[in-house]
């Protein structure tokens, strides 16, 4: 059976522009100047009840992330218009962009409603731009999903989130946390209970911090691509800034 060959050498990709073609170099994985400053973590939740869960689990993962050293900020989605509904000028639509350039990871928590995400939720994603000008706000960070249910385990809203976090660019570590029966969690004084479930959002918010840690100074590089490189700084403006649908 005739094998074909298959040759090392770049000269044997007839199609590669040699000029845009880059093999990845280990030393540009490892920062030259790492920042020292504590890791930036915004998070978002998807339910404005006056007793929302994926509230009251957002700020336990907010005190877990400050007791590992990061920095957070929680958006309140309260006010913000639904998408298209306003214009990207209204001061919460301001807000949120604002705080998706400062952050370096995001935590994203829903509750599952009629087996999704909350519309709340997916609202605050859409009126984050896949690009501003010529920076990409979400590419190359840092993201942790969470959900609750009202009732038994189910994971439809971070399976939802995880396929969103791929098409915002960001790098979705791979665990995540789902409470089943969320009323059943929380103390009368809104703070979660010592339990498996606890103990998953521990896991979850550590693994945050380390992968933010080993990825923010090196990001730019990890997203590094051949056909953006290719393809010209003024076409790719134009691209990336099209009008959404």
């Amino acid at each position: 059976m005739h094998k074909a060959s298959v040759s090392d050498t770049p000269n044997s990709l007839l199609h590669l522009e040699a000029a845009h073609f880059r093999v990845p170099d280990p030393a540009q994985l490892t920062a030259q100047n790492p920042g020292t400053h504590r890791p930036r973590i915004a998070l978002l939740y998807g339910s404005l009840r006056p007793r929302s869960f994926s509230r009251l689990l957002t700020e336990e993962a907010a005190r877990l992330l400050q007791a590992m050293g990061a920095e957070t900020r929680i958006f309140n989605p309260s006010g913000l218009p639904l998408p298209d509904d306003a214009p990207d000028t209204h001061p919460k639509v301001q807000e949120l962009r604002e705080l998706v350039l400062w952050a370096e990871g995001m935590v994203w928590t829903s509750p599952e409603r009629h087996g999704a995400m909350t519309g709340i939720m997916k609202s605050q994603i859409d009126w984050i731009p896949l690009a501003m000008g010529a920076i990409r706000p979400t590419q190359g960070k840092t993201l942790a999903v969470m959900q609750v249910s009202g009732g038994s385990q189910s994971f439809n809203a971070v399976n939802q989130m995880r396929v969103l976090g791929r098409w915002m660019r960001m790098l979705t570590i791979p665990n995540q946390s789902s409470v089943a029966k969320a009323f059943m969690e929380f103390d009368d004084a809104d703070r979660m209970k010592p339990s498996s479930y606890y103990d998953r959002v521990v896991d979850v918010m550590e693994e945050l911090v380390k992968f933010t840690l080993l990825t923010r100074d090196v990001a730019p590089y990890l997203v590094d691509r051949y056909s953006e490189r290719k393809e010209s700084a003024e076409a790719l403006s134009r691209r990336v800034n099209q009008r959404s649908i």
